[in-house]
């Protein structure tokens, strides 16, 4: 196996524009913000030069490479597998349709046979990430392992897009399928943050929209803890994400707000709040973030058990907020663990797809970095 990244910005093109093709690649991710995405001239350069990959492009947040953080630019993850096979599949979401019926369209695009690994990016706010995670895995070979991220649009919640080779646009989500024995993948998920306060019972939610804690107005109860930070809601939520203790007293789960809704006193999140489960309030320092980062790489490096080709990192938006002019230490932490052979890029996102622990089921997580480490034996 061998990997590449390049770099492309609005002044000066693609960072390597003669080495686009220096390898051939089976798989491209474009991880990029949405102004660069929607310059159509980048990708179809890259298209150009790499006739035969699959190219799938996901907003950000933020975009990895190497050892950087950068904004308004595009990152490209090049990947060319030799005994590896790959293919990719795309579905919108269609209205009155619930994202467990999406993910099984999605699925059902997807040869099982010799399925070792699939990699899923979805439109970050017109989805419930945890019913569409579930509704993928229920739907592929418990043997197989899921990993990805949600689109994101920087703090402004805007509008995300995720795409296909030419077809970049909101409410969508891609699915790409890596096939063969052939194929070793390390995967680490961890956060670092830390519950505080004191733990309220959700008593009344809809799926990922939360109304009720302690019988009481969510959003109400939520701006009392965030007091004048309230005044910029939903983006200063990212800072105060809630532990989730589900009912089914499954590993907990970190979720972020996404949307408020004044007139309802609620808040939508990237992934599901059941009613019967508890919420914390949590809080993180640059020193725990940092070694949660250490930690998913460990996780990753261990699982692959051999040197890695390739690095995906998929990271938190309100990770970057708190981590700020140090957002590049978590990169370091990573990079410490891993050594400076692998290619690293990634991006910032509105949440995380990864099993919460080794050999676990796949999760939605908000608030982590989330590691997948690629080669081939």
């Amino acid at each position: 196996m061998r990997s590449n990244s390049q770099v492309w910005t609005s002044q000066l093109g693609w960072s390597k524009p003669d080495a686009l093709a220096d390898i051939t690649p089976t798989l491209i991710v474009a991880f990029g913000a949405g102004e660069a995405l929607s310059n159509t001239s980048a990708l179809q350069q890259l298209r150009d030069a790499n006739a035969d990959a699959f190219i799938v492009s996901i907003s950000s947040a933020g975009e990895i490479a190497g050892d950087q953080v950068l904004d308004n630019s595009i990152v490209a993850l090049q990947m060319q597998f030799e005994r590896t096979g790959v293919c990719a599949a795309l579905v919108a979401f269609e209205d009155g349709e619930t994202c467990d019926e999406t993910a099984r369209r999605l699925a059902q695009q997807i040869d099982k046979t010799d399925l070792t690994h699939v990699l899923v990016f979805s439109d970050g706010l017109n989805a419930n990430g945890s019913a569409l995670v579930h509704g993928l895995v229920q739907h592929l070979p418990a043997s197989v392992s899921v990993t990805g991220g949600l689109a994101a649009d920087g703090d402004r919640f805007e509008r995300t897009c995720v795409g296909l080779g030419a077809t970049v646009a909101p409410r969508q989500v891609v699915a790409i399928a890596l096939y063969g024995k052939a194929l070793r993948v390390g995967v680490g998920s961890v956060g670092g943050w830390q519950a505080f306060g004191p733990a309220r019972l959700i008593t009344k939610s809809q799926n990922n929209v939360l109304f009720e804690l302690d019988k009481k107005p969510a959003l109400a109860l939520y701006k009392r803890y965030l007091g004048e930070a309230a005044n910029e809601l939903p983006a200063s939520a990212l800072l105060f994400p809630l532990a989730l203790i589900r009912p089914d007293g499954n590993e907990p789960l970190v979720r972020t707000i996404l949307a408020v809704n004044e007139s309802e006193n609620s808040m939508t999140f990237a992934g599901d709040v059941p009613e019967g489960g508890r919420v914390q309030l949590m809080r993180a320092s640059f020193d725990g973030l940092v070694d949660g980062a250490e930690q998913a790489a460990i996780a990753a490096r261990d699982q692959l058990g051999m040197d890695a080709a390739a690095v995906m990192l998929v990271s938190c938006v309100g990770r970057r907020l708190v981590l700020k002019q140090r957002v590049e230490d978590e990169i370091a932490g990573v990079r410490r663990i891993l050594g400076s052979a692998p290619i690293i890029a990634g991006f910032y996102s509105y949440g995380e797809i990864a099993p919460p622990k080794r050999d676990g089921s796949c999760e939605l997580h908000n608030q982590t970095m989330t590691i997948t480490a690629f080669a081939e034996c």
